[in-house]
């Protein structure tokens, strides 16, 4: 059995639609998948209220605790498959998607997580100096399977999009929470624009002895409107992903330095040589790492105190 988790937020209607629209076009027999919707914390007005009677294994569930994580976790808890498949409510998988899931997941017994390519769908023709930016909005082409067992490996890292993990992966990710491993939301709540939680499950299956990959024939298309395209929202993200990927990489024990009046200088220097709206960006990544370096250096002081007492 698969199962397909959905964790929206105040979705945008047309998107939703088109999400769904795909599913219900999936070649896999429903016979052999489940569809679980978590609501987390929608308006009430903009909370999703979709028909889906199509599917005879779907259920709409209610996470009232706001975050990305905290849906994901119910999602994993309240669902059965051996392989689970996240999909964000603005992606519009390929007919043949969850059947390539699952082939993916007979062929390749020795991946325990693995997405695959990421197409932009957007609303808009967006501007050509956005460009260098597209993988920080989850846009991946590539032409050949690739995978690893070194969890922070950029070349071989599942993304959240169309995320497929197995069931003991999924059961190592609540045990990290559960025993308070895992304090820290690296997932967006609200408004903000954290990312590394998919990161941080898909890591989850190195844990356990498995790897992780990213599968060519495994495709959907991401809807991207056109605030997403702008100098402010691209500059959050980077400050985001910088933020929240340098915390990821401290729990995971990969060693963060504070940066030194040479790498600040060069860092400068850097960000001077570039135009706008890239200056601005840069100058947004550097201030999320240094945010997480002053929390973690804070986390640091903190536990010797304890020691001292």
């Amino acid at each position: 059995m698969l199962s397909v988790i959905i964790c929206t937020h105040n979705p945008r209607p047309d998107y939703f639609v088109r999400c769904l629209t795909a599913l219900e076009a999936q070649t896999l027999p429903r016979e052999k998948w489940e569809l679980s919707l978590v609501d987390n914390a929608s308006a009430p007005d903009k909370a999703p209220r979709p028909d889906l009677s199509w599917h005879p294994q779907a259920r709409l569930i209610h996470e009232v605790k706001l975050g990305l994580t905290p849906a994901r976790l119910r999602g994993m808890r309240e669902t059965t498959g051996e392989l689970l498949v996240f999909v964000d409510d603005d992606n519009v998988l390929d007919a043949d998607f969850l059947e390539t899931a699952i082939r993916t997941a007979e062929e390749k017994p020795f991946l325990g997580s693995w997405s695959g390519q990421c197409r932009p769908g957007f609303e808009e023709p967006p501007p050509l100096w956005t460009r260098q930016y597209w993988g920080n909005l989850c846009i991946r082409e590539f032409e050949q399977d690739v995978w690893s067992n070194l969890p922070r490996l950029p070349d071989t890292m599942p993304w959240g999009a169309g995320l497929c993990v197995r069931r003991g992966v999924a059961l190592h990710y609540l045990h990290l929470h559960k025993s308070g491993k895992r304090s820290f939301q690296f997932d967006r709540t609200g408004s903000s624009l954290l990312s590394g939680g998919d990161n941080d499950l898909a890591a989850c299956a190195c844990d356990i002895g498995l790897g992780v990959g990213l599968i060519a024939s495994l495709k959907l298309t991401h809807l991207i409107p056109p605030e997403r395209l702008t100098v402010d929202y691209l500059a959050r993200l980077a400050e985001g992903i910088h933020y929240s990927s340098t915390l990821l990489d401290a729990d995971r024990g990969i060693r963060v330095g504070e940066r030194t009046a040479l790498g600040r200088t060069a860092g400068f220097l850097r960000i001077m040589r570039l135009k706008q709206p890239h200056r601005r960006i840069l100058r947004a990544a550097f201030r999320g790492r240094d945010r997480a370096l002053q929390l973690l250096a804070k986390g640091q002081v903190d536990r010797a105190s304890e020691k001292k007492r």
